[in-house]
């Protein structure tokens, strides 16, 4: 009797199909360089160009792989290696590979019990990246810290403030809900999450103090160090500070060794956002970026902007992982197990907001195993060094500056023709769908931004795109 339904893929087929998808990517990659970086659709024009209502009976699947033919006009190709927009989100092979089987294997982590591999997984590789990284030991589990995979810094850096109101009022505000009297503070180029979590948790916006920054762009420590105590003065308790390794705009880089001892000063928990620069520490040439870091409470990096692990993986380490879990747990009966009440496991739903946790640690896995860490290294050291040799280029050519320090693999300039030249440069670069670049404002000056850090960008890329760059403003110029 045949005990399977009829209605689901085959395993033969899902094998058939699977080749085929894989193909596809595969196809996908090779070609990547013919699409214009930038979708070029309008609003609704995606929509437009699908079915207005669902299928009544299911179709095979090599129609709906043909649908991707629709979907393609509208993505934009974060992987292309022509894509400086924004932030890195680079991905590879052994990242998609190792994020196909944790959906192959459909598991839900939320508790140690739901697959203990997901969760034991994940606390070891995350202990690895501290020796990895040179962070404090205190981030590790086998102390009073430890880490965790979160979606994103965004949701790092919430779950920080959490535990840090806790801490500063003694747990009343779970208890009975009274914040307001709790002060956060932040530099004005700090990521836009803090102010939202600011909000999340409660805390109001009013309560978050955005600190100037100095000709760097980084956080100026006496004017954090006066504000703190203008807010005791007036009778608020400062609860948090958060410090940017790789500020989005320029990469500017927060003292964290001053900020750290002013918050061990007032006691006041120190979170540290290196969202987009974290991974360089990978190699001991550039862990400056993390001078003071001993003083950090709690610590966010992405593997997903710049070492090659797909969307969406935060790391998140913790010194007091208590203090974490006791902010955030809630154990009905459904969720009681004997290794929770023993305490001789962790159950990672208590470090995060949501219940439900994907095996995320497996992409992680794949990518430090395949690459190793002198894989890893050497990627880091070949973008830094590409975004150095275009720094030069754009410093011997007059009509260009550099309006920020370059660190690591961000580079922000500008024609000296003024904010509207450049504007429009910005937007005819875009326009043309060989290069993605986005703007920020410094010193309120309209400034071009130029990522360095997918997968496969080389020196000889960035050597086309600051020609074309080159050739475009000529061209403004002329008409």
């Amino acid at each position: 009797m045949d005990t399977h339904s009829k209605l689901h893929m085959t395993t033969d087929e899902f094998r058939n199909q699977g080749y085929k998808v894989i193909d596809w990517i595969a196809d996908y990659y090779e070609h990547i360089e013919d699409y214009p970086v930038l979708s070029r659709v309008q609003p609704g024009d995606i929509r437009a160009a699908l079915p207005a209502s669902a299928p009544q009976k299911g179709k095979p699947y090599q129609d709906i792989l043909a649908d991707m033919d629709k979907m393609m006009p509208g993505i934009t190709h974060w992987q292309s290696p022509n894509f400086h927009a924004f932030f890195p989100c680079a991905t590879s092979g052994p990242a998609i590979l190792g994020d196909l089987i944790s959906t192959g294997l459909g598991i839900q982590g939320m508790i140690w019990a739901t697959s203990p591999a997901c969760t034991e997984v994940e606390t070891h590789v995350l202990d690895w990246l501290i020796d990895m990284l040179d962070l404090p030991e205190k981030f590790k589990s086998t102390t009073t810290g430890g880490g965790v995979l979160q979606d994103t810094a965004s949701s790092s850096s919430l779950v920080a403030l959490i535990a840090a109101r806790e801490r500063a009022s003694n747990g009343d505000t779970n208890k009975n809900g009274s914040n307001g009297h709790l002060t956060a503070y932040t530099s004005h180029q700090s990521h836009s999450s803090i102010e939202k979590a600011v909000k999340i948790a409660g805390m109001g916006k009013n309560n978050l103090r955005i600190i100037n920054t100095d000709e760097t762009f980084a956080m100026r420590t006496d004017l954090l160090r006066s504000q703190i105590e203008q807010d005791i003065q007036d009778g608020l308790t400062p609860a948090f500070v958060c410090a940017t390794v790789g500020t989005t705009s320029s990469t500017a880089l927060d003292p964290l060794e001053a900020i750290g001892k002013i918050c061990k000063e007032f006691d006041i928990w120190l979170h540290v956002d290196a969202a987009m620069a974290g991974p360089a520490a990978l190699c001991p040439e550039y862990r400056f970026i993390h001078e003071g870091i001993e003083y950090a409470d709690s610590y966010t990096f992405n593997p997903h902007k710049w070492m090659l692990t797909n969307f969406d993986c935060s790391v998140f380490y913790v010194a007091d992982r208590k203090m974490l879990i006791d902010s955030l747990s809630i154990l009905p009966e459904y969720l009681k197990t004997k290794e929770t009440e023993t305490g001789a496991v962790f159950d990672y739903r208590d470090w995060g907001i949501p219940l439900g946790r994907r095996f995320r640690a497996l992409k992680l896995w794949h990518v430090i195993n395949y690459y190793g860490v002198e894989g890893l290294q050497e990627y880091m050291r070949g973008h830094v060094a590409n975004t150095q040799q275009l720094k030069m280029w754009i410093e011997e050519d007059d009509r260009f500056e550099v309006m920020a320090p370059v660190p690591l693999n961000l580079i922000c300039f500008r024609h000296k023709n003024g904010d509207e030249f450049n504007e429009r440069l910005l937007n005819e670069l875009n326009a043309s769908g060989q290069i993605y670049l986005t703007h920020t404002k410094l010193n309120d000056q309209y400034v071009i931004r130029l990522s360095v850090g997918q997968a496969t960008t080389t020196l000889a890329h960035l050597k086309r795109s600051w020609e074309l760059i080159v050739n475009t403003a000529e061209g403004l110029n002329k008409g």
